[in-house]
């Protein structure tokens, strides 16, 4: 286990224990933030607990990580990882599901979990890149992760429908040769 800082809150994988905590944070995140997220609420809590604890199993070759902030003993902060399988692809992971509640945001939280995920990612021999989305209009969350190396390469129109209309979102992605940004 890395922490990413000895001050603020402890910075760690999540295991299967957690579930408890990462399936409702993520409903919140998925009801607070439509636009942001491609999961809808109804969509992900139809889902068995089996299959969020399958998100957090802590083998080394686990084809998803989720990186957790915790203040005290509560889950304040998540970002994932997802690793390509597939022979032709396998240098790639995307980032997934990042969330910060808005009274634990402007602490540096994101920022810290954007870094461990990197780190986790390239930890991993094969994974050469890392890439993410972002709703197209969501300046805070695009500085965030270009303050982490991401840098964008398009934008995808007609992304993600929310309700009666679409959201286009930006692709970013992160070269893990790249000497670490601080």
């Amino acid at each position: 286990m890395r922490v990413a800082s000895d001050v603020g809150p402890l910075i760690r994988r999540l295991v299967p224990a957690d579930v408890g905590a990462y399936r409702p944070l993520m409903l919140e995140a998925y009801d607070a933030h439509p636009d942001a997220f491609t999961s809808s609420v109804a969509e992900r809590s139809a889902l068995p607990l089996s299959w969020w604890a399958s998100r957090l199993r802590d083998d080394a070759r686990a084809s998803e990580v989720v990186i957790g902030a915790f203040a005290r003993d509560t889950l304040v902060g998540v970002a994932g990882l997802a690793f390509e399988s597939r022979e032709k692809a396998k240098h790639k992971a995307t980032l997934f599901g990042m969330y910060v509640p808005a009274a634990h945001r402007n602490r540096g939280l994101g920022r810290r979990l954007v870094m461990e995920a990197l780190a986790n990612a390239k930890d991993r021999p094969a994974t050469r890149l890392v890439q993410l989305t972002v709703t197209d209009g969501n300046a805070a969350a695009e500085a965030l992760y270009a303050s982490c190396g991401f840098v964008r390469f398009g934008v995808e129109p007609f992304a993600v429908a929310v309700e009666d209309r679409f959201v286009a979102k930006v692709h970013m992605w992160c070269d893990l040769e790249r000497p670490a940004l601080r």
